[in-house]
């Protein structure tokens, strides 16, 4: 295998000067994948067929490089790697660029790209946001109107819910400036194959830029599954954000359509300090019920909640509890 196989990808990371986070996939084999924004069904099944095209490279040594900072890791059984370390020096708020080599046994380059790490000012709130349902419409309770959204739809084409953009846009603003804005974090089920469809998605309908976590990459053979790993995952991501901010204020934003009431209020309950306001969207109103029922639990303990069915509402409670200024 020639060394142009080889290639190393990193996701946007955050952190502050005493614990920066970012992680990467590092790839024996990965199909080019040019989306072209075509309307044609066929173009966009090739291309996201092509995001599950790959071959990872486990157990290969990674170095990464952070301003004079060097620092190694080897990947996992499936080519993810993380990187969490402490700068030699103070880091200013903002965005900080890394590079990362891919190295064989001999410490060679194989392959090399660089990525951005986010460092938010101590004092700005920053805001979690779960991303099928809650930003995107997707149908992630049905597995068939799943598949046909994501098939059918490139990321020019998907839809996000009206008001959205706007209310994150005026979140990403809250207390501080547009050279330094509040940080997002998208959680989503959706695998990291799919990072770059959402990143573009994003982008296009003008979402602030954010760090996307996501889940254990698939190969092609495992498409269909799409979207379908256990939920565990995102109480687990979620926590590890919280963990690297302990003194941010955070706001959460999910929908009822499976587990985000009581993943977000499980935490809120158990870190009051922590959580400033729970938004979800109703997007199943047979659980609006359930949904009040799990977010007063955390209303208990002094932190805001929304239940809400478009986001003009949303951004009525933003304003009203001193959120947001209009």
């Amino acid at each position: 295998m020639n060394n142009n196989s080889f290639s190393i990808k990193l996701y946007h990371g955050y952190g502050h000067t005493h614990n920066l986070v970012v992680y990467g996939h590092a790839f024996k084999f990965r199909a080019e994948s040019t989306q072209n924004y075509s309307d044609n069904l066929f173009t966009n099944i090739r291309y996201l067929f092509r995001l599950f095209l790959l071959k990872p490279y486990p157990w290969a040594q990674v170095q990464l490089t952070f301003k004079d900072q060097v620092i190694r890791q080897n990947t996992e059984y499936d080519g993810f790697f993380k990187f969490e370390w402490e700068a030699a020096e103070n880091i200013s708020a903002g965005w900080h660029e890394v590079k990362a080599e891919l190295l064989d046994k001999q410490g060679q380059v194989l392959a090399v790209t660089t990525g951005d790490v986010y460092v938010p000012h101590i004092t700005q709130y920053a805001f979690i946001s779960d991303i099928d349902d809650t930003v995107m419409i997707s149908h992630s309770a049905t597995i068939g109107r799943r598949l046909r959204e994501l098939f059918i739809k490139n990321p020019h084409t998907r839809k996000t819910f009206t008001d959205v953009a706007r209310h994150y846009e005026l979140l990403a603003l809250s207390h501080t400036d547009a050279a330094h804005p509040n940080p997002f974090f998208y959680v989503s089920s959706s695998e990291w194959n799919l990072y770059d469809y959402l990143v573009e998605t994003f982008s296009f309908n003008k979402l602030p830029e954010g760090v996307f976590l996501l889940n254990q990459i698939k190969r092609w053979k495992n498409l269909i599954k799409t979207g379908k790993t256990g939920h565990e995952g995102k109480l687990i991501r979620v926590m590890r954000i919280l963990d690297v901010f302990p003194n941010q204020k955070f706001v959460f934003f999910g929908d009822n359509s499976q587990q985000d009431p009581d993943i977000y209020s499980s935490i809120a309950v158990k870190y009051p300090k922590n959580i400033e306001a729970i938004y979800i969207r109703n997007i199943r109103p047979e659980k609006a019920a359930h949904t009040l029922e799990v977010l007063a639990k955390a209303a208990e303990y002094q932190i805001h909640t929304c239940m809400f069915s478009d986001s003009q509402e949303a951004i009525d409670h933003s304003v009203k509890i001193g959120l947001i200024s209009i």
